[in-house]
């Protein structure tokens, strides 16, 4: 006994779920913080474009582009 098709299809798709809520997260991210310019536009470009590329490149390089809140003004 391995693993049959059935089990493939079940996992693939747990795989597009976990994607998918993690594109949503990253879109929601990129809405709600601010960025220097343009680079709220073009991030939300990259992540919505590029789909599973754009949420990695987004989480390892965007998200350290946040402009930081003074914890003083939150």
């Amino acid at each position: 006994m391995g693993i049959g098709i059935p089990e493939i299809a079940v996992i693939i798709m747990l795989i597009n779920i976990l994607t998918l809520a993690f594109w949503i997260f990253a879109i929601i991210d990129v809405l709600s913080c601010n960025f220097e310019g343009n680079d709220k536009v073009v991030w939300l470009l990259v992540v919505i474009l590029l789909y599973t590329l754009g949420v990695v490149l987004y989480f390892f390089i965007g998200r350290n582009r946040k402009i930081k809140v003074p914890q003083d003004l939150v």
